[in-house]
This record gives C-alpha cells, sequence and structure tokens, in this order.
C-alpha cells in the first residue's frame, strides 16, 4: 500500500474518511442534512459510520481520548474496516483530520489490513486501491510506512512454508533485505557452528537433511545513545515437528512453519530500527534449523553440551526451541550488552494461559525495563503480560544425571522455558513468549490470518520510548 503524505495536484478523490473531534465538524464537510443524520446517529451508535454510494465512498469516526489505548486501537480498526470496504471499489482514498496522531493510527490499521500473502496463486487478486493520501502535513507518513513494512516482511517469513524458507533460505533473505541498508549482516554457516560448540542447535539440527545458520545483524548509527547494546534474541525454527518427542496433537503441525515467528520479530524489528533510525546500538542473533525425527535426531534421554558449557538432559524433543537460544544467549554475553530480550513461539502453555490476545513477558531486568514493555504493548496493542520469574521455578529443572534439564513439570510450562533460558545469559533479561498472537487461524481485523507479526510493533515502540 503506497501512502502519499499530501495532495498531488492531479489527484481527485471523492472517496474521503474523516476523523472528527465533535459532531459540530459535521457541518464544515458539506454534506447534505440526509447524511448529517444518517452520520450522527451511526456516530451514536458506535463511534463511526460509514456510507458507499455508487463508487463514492464516505467514512467518519469520533474517536475518543486517544490517550486511551482502547480509544487509539479503535481507530486502527476503523482502519481495517474502511480498508475491507473500499479495496475492490476504490481506486484511492483520502483521510482527513486536525489531529495528525490519528491519520497516523488509521494509517497504520488500513494499511496492515492491506497485506496480503499471494506469492503461490497462480491469478493473482487484481487490486483497485492504489494508494492513501492526506493533506495534514504532520502526519508522518514515512514512519507509519517502515512500521507497517517491517510488520509485514515478519509475516511473510512467518507464512512462507518451509518448502521455500529453511534456514539457508532464511539467511539469505535477512541478507538480501538489509543489502541497500546500514546494518551489517553476518552468517555462520554450520562448520562454524560446530567450531564454535553450539551443542543446543547442533543437537536440534542432528534429524535434518539441511544445515542450520546462526545470522547476527547489527545496527549502530553514529548517534547511538548507549553505551552497550541491546541484544535481540529470536528463535528461527523454521518449521517443527516435534522430533522424535512427535507432536501429538491434532493438526498441530500443520501451522509449524510458524514456530520461527520470534526470528521474525526479530529481524523485522532490527529492520524497522534502522529505517526509523532509531539511536540505539542493536544486536540480534538468530539460531535457525528445523527439528525433525529423521536420521540421527536428537532423542529423549540424551545429554548435550551447550555452547557455554553447561550439559543438558533432554526430556522431550519438542521443548527444541530453549536448546537453540540457549546458545544464541549464551553467545550475547560476549557483546556484554545492557539489555537482553528474546522472542520466542516457545509453549503451548504461554497460548493456553492468555490465548491469542497478547505475549506473554518476564524477566531478571529492572521493573522498570518490564514496565516499560507493559506501556509499549498497550500503546501499540501488540499487547503483554507479566509473569512472575521466581527462582523457586528453577527447582523445576533440576536434573539427576546433568546440570539441567529441558523440561519443567506439567504446570507453568511458559514461566519454567523462560526460567531455563536464563541460565544462559549473564545479563538483565527480558523474555516474551509469542506463541499466542504470532499465527491466526482465521482473520482478526488488521492483524489478519495467518502470520501476525506479533512482537514487531510492541519492540518498536519500546525502542522509540528506550532511545528518548
Amino acid at each position: 500500500m503506497v501512502l502519499y503524505p499530501e495532495y498531488h495536484k492531479d489527484i481527485q478523490s471523492n472517496n474521503t474518511v474523516y476523523l472528527i473531534r465533535s459532531t459540530k465538524d459535521l457541518s464544515d464537510l458539506k454534506l447534505s442534512q440526509k447524511q448529517i443524520k444518517y452520520i450522527e446517529k451511526g456516530l451514536k451508535d458506535g463511534g463511526s459510520c460509514t456510507i458507499n454510494n455508487y463508487g463514492k465512498f464516505l467514512g467518519v469516526m469520533k474517536p475518543g481520548k486517544l490517550k486511551q489505548p482502547a480509544d487509539r486501537e479503535a481507530i486502527r480498526k476503523f482502519g481495517a474496516s474502511v480498508y475491507d470496504e473500499v479495496a475492490k471499489v476504490c481506486d484511492k482514498i483520502q483521510v482527513e483530520s486536525d489531529s495528525a496522531d490519528a491519520i497516523e493510527l488509521f494509517l497504520e490499521g488500513f494499511c496492515l489490513a492491506s497485506y496480503s500473502f499471494d506469492k503461490y496463486f497462480t491469478k493473482k487478486k487484481e487490486r483497485v486501491l492504489k494508494g492513501v493520501y492526506t493533506s495534514n502535513a504532520k502526519v508522518n507518513v514515512e514512519d507509519v510506512q517502515h512500521i507497517v513494512d517491517a510488520t509485514c516482511w515478519a509475516r511473510t517469513l512467518v507464512n512462507e512454508p518451509v518448502s521455500y524458507l529453511n534456514s539457508p533460505q532464511l539467511s539469505k533473505d535477512i541478507e538480501a533485505k538489509c543489502v541497500d541498508t546500514d546494518i551489517k549482516v553476518e552468517v555462520f554457516e554450520k562448520q562454524k557452528i560446530e567450531s564454535l560448540k553450539m551443542g543446543g542447535l547442533l543437537a536440534v539440527n542432528k534429524g535434518s537433511v539441511d544445515p542450520p545458520t546462526f545470522t547476527i545483524m547489527e545496527w549502530k548509527p553514529k548517534n547511538a545513545k548507549n553505551k552497550k547494546p541491546i541484544v535481540l534474541v529470536g528463535k528461527g525454527i523454521v518449521y517443527d515437528t516435534g522430533g522424535l518427542s512427535l507432536k501429538p496433537t491434532a493438526n498441530s503441525m500443520d501451522f509449524m512453519k510458524s514456530d520461527m515467528g520470534g526470528a521474525a520479530a526479530m529481524v523485522a524489528t532490527t529492520y524497522a530500527a534502522c529505517k526509523l533510525k532509531i539511536p540505539l546500538h542493536i544486536i540480534t542473533l538468530i539460531p535457525s534449523t528445523d527439528n525433525r525425527p529423521g536420521g540421527n535426531a536428537y532423542a529423549p534421554g540424551d545429554v548435550i553440551t551447550m555452547f557455554n558449557g553447561m550439559s543438558v538432559e533432554v526430556l522431550n524433543t519438542d521443548a527444541e526451541g530453549r536448546m537453540a537460544l540457549a546458545d544464541a544467549l549464551s553467545y550475547g554475553n560476549k557483546y556484554k550488552p545492557e539489555l537482553v530480550i528474546d522472542a520466542a513461539t516457545l509453549t503451548g502453555a504461554a497460548a493456553r494461559a492468555i490465548g491469542t490476545m497478547a505475549s506473554c513477558v518476564m524477566g531478571n531486568a529492572k521493573d522498570e525495563e518490564i514496565n516499560a514493555m507493559i506501556e509499549a504493548g498497550d500503546a501499540t496493542y501488540d499487547r503483554v503480560v507479566k509473569f512472575p520469574f521466581w527462582d523457586e521455578y528453577k527447582e523445576e529443572l533440576k536434573s539427576t544425571i546433568a546440570d539441567i534439564k529441558n523440561l519443567g513439570g506439567p504446570n507453568a510450562g511458559m514461566i519454567t522455558a523462560g526460567k531455563f533460558l536464563e541460565h544462559f545469559t549473564d545479563y538483565p533479561f527480558i523474555h516474551l513468549d509469542i506463541a499466542g498472537p504470532a499465527f491466526f487461524h482465521k482473520k482478526d481485523s488488521y492483524r489478519g490470518q495467518g502470520g501476525t507479526g506479533a512482537g514487531v510493533r510492541l519492540l518498536v515502540e519500546f525502542l522509540k520510548r528506550k532511545a528518548k
């Protein structure tokens, strides 16, 4: 979707959306009395109203106080609903308001709703709508576009099947996306990973015919405000069968191409940080492989020596994401980071606990960092819910034959998984389990169906606020 910050002289459109502060503003819109009465009733009943008459579209919304997260989200969802109405009948649409903030929220929802993954259709659906315009010069169209582009890139990575997006291809796609940016990308291939003795990543890869990769991205602007970098780590399991602990739940493998949603979130966040010129030094680490039961696949009962030298007893090969993430977290210690954040579609427990409405957040970072993540989630409606991170949960990970085991008890699986990861980083740590909102089986407003890009807008907002 193309955004334009101002009118072009050759653009004439009867398709307009108005975001007004009061119903009194309707008198300024050159509407008939019949239209005004109809809109007033619509605003009273639901806060918004649309009229689609012979290809001429009119949309009106009276947002609530923009300081309230729910009111801001309502504008995004209104933007998505307008897109659904006009996409097939209008070639262009303009949105007007004296509030630049309201327009930006509308554009975010509108443009995210325009995303579709149609790569594999032999016949593409024709898109009539070509662009959206505004005359409000205060609207930061470029920033909206960068955030939308990054989120949609994350969605595409998640939606790609493993028949295309295996681990080497994921690294290639990251390199290709960053080629014209100031992001440095380095890819470790299997021989390098073996020389580093990344036992967790290599163990998960043993059942695969494709080699693993370990991708490092670095965004280091000259005006970076942090002396020590922020390290982002994303789970890059491009497909997960569960390994020899084959997934038992019916249909649970059908969407396991999405198990690299954490990697997608972190690489897209780094890309957005560069495009938005966020003045923070960021290093992003992506350990990647698929998890299959073939060949010499690692097995329950195995003891694996990790990158940091710890031994891990494997009780379940479907707890593979934490094995790969652990090596990446240990590797991240070399940077002596200010803060470490990981994102992963890590546990079904997270989804069962809070559903698809939010991600789970926990960690040993300062309360102000965790609270800042919660606030960023509220602002973007890419929300997070804080879970306890008490050391007592570590008791669940004690092994009788190794330093720790890769599986906790039957309860609080999302927390014991986070505590497992904590063993491998020496620095302030925030863990995001995005298993619930990373992939939707049916459309949900601007989040659509399939990969949602969960975590991208959340983390971009978190980093923007941190830079301030």
